[in-house]
This record gives C-alpha cells, structure tokens and sequence, in this order.
C-alpha cells in the first residue's frame, strides 16, 4: 500500500480528522492563498472536509493572514528611519494620497492583482486605513475570489469521470497552474495599463 493510500485511509477512519486538515488550510493560506483554497476545495470534494469546514478554514487562514500583514505596517510606523524616509519621499505622499483617497476600492483591487497584496496590504497599515476599511474590502474581495475558485474546483471535481478517475488528485496542480496563469496575465495587462 503506497503512503498516499496509507494517509487516505488514515483520514477517512479517523473521527476528528478535519481538525489536522483544517489546520493544514490554514497554514498552507499563509504560504499560497490559492493553493489552500484548491487543496480545500479537493478534499471537500473527496469528502475528506465538509464544505463548511472547507471554507471556514480558509477565510481564517486568509484573513488572519491579510490582518497579520496590516499590523505589520502599523509596526513599521515606530521606527524613526522608515517614517523619516516615507514622510521625504515625494513618490511615496502621492501614493499615499492616492491610496486614502479610494482606500475600500484600492484595497478591493489589491486583492485580484498578484503580488501586490503583501506590499498593498503592509502599506494599508503603514498609511494608517481605517482597520473596519480594511477588514470590510478585505473580507468582500476574499470571499468573491475564494467562492469563485472553490466552487469552480468543488463542481469540477464533483464530475463523475474526476470522480471515477484515479488520477482525482491531479486537480491540484492543473488548477494551480491555469490560476498561475490567469495571474501572470492580469499582471502583465495590469503592468501595461499603468505604463
């Protein structure tokens, strides 16, 4: 028996083994956000995880992890060397201005825009956004994008021939690699639009 049937096994006869398993989403959000949502989403669909639990676990790995990042830059505001910097950076009081001007819309924005979420989300606390700001475009931003992906990997490995396949597992990384793709291409639309 393979140590991918051993581990399969292992979940389905233990009793509170979601607990294990939303932990793992939890702390896979922290690394890949959509990542942990295809992983939730696959094993909701084995019946590993319930759909509830599923989604909970990533709204709190998703979101402690975006508040984590906020009062990371709130942190940054007590040294004197990064204050001083920002404060007689011309560029950095225009992005500054122009962030709180729309601060619900930019943050909404940062989050379906690759790469800028962890730099988007320290400045949010660095520029001192409201915290129900944040938290309010936040959570509406995360739970479109992770309704959108969970339900498209739920639905589509709920088909019966992914279903009867033995190759399931293989959703993973197909649906992995077409959302890196679907970053890189909003990325670089996104680059050329700002150029």
């Amino acid at each position: 028996m393979s140590l991918v049937t051993q581990l399969h096994q292992y979940l389905i006869s233990t009793p509170h083994s979601w607990y294990f398993l939303a932990a793992g989403v939890i702390l896979l959000s922290y690394l890949l956000e959509d990542l942990a949502i295809i992983t939730a989403a696959t094993l909701a669909t084995q019946g590993l995880m319930s759909v509830p639990v599923a989604l909970v676990a990533i709204f709190i790995g998703i979101a402690t992890g975006d508040l984590a990042l906020y009062y990371l830059g709130k942190y940054c505001q007590h040294f004197r060397g990064i204050k001083y910097r920002a404060l007689t950076n011309q560029y950095f009081r225009v992005l500054r201005k122009k962030f709180r001007q729309n601060a619900f819309l930019n943050i909404f924005i940062i989050r379906f825009v690759p790469g800028l979420r962890s730099v988007g989300f320290t400045l949010s606390g660095f520029f001192s956004i409201p915290l129900t700001t944040f938290i309010l475009a936040v959570l509406f931003a995360t739970s479109l994008w992770t309704l959108l992906v969970f339900s498209t990997i739920y639905y589509l490995g709920m088909t019966s021939w992914i279903q009867s396949s033995q190759y399931h597992w293989m959703i993973i990384p197909i649906a992995l690699f077409v959302l890196f793709v679907v970053n890189r291409v909003v990325n670089k639309s996104f680059a050329r639009g700002y150029s």
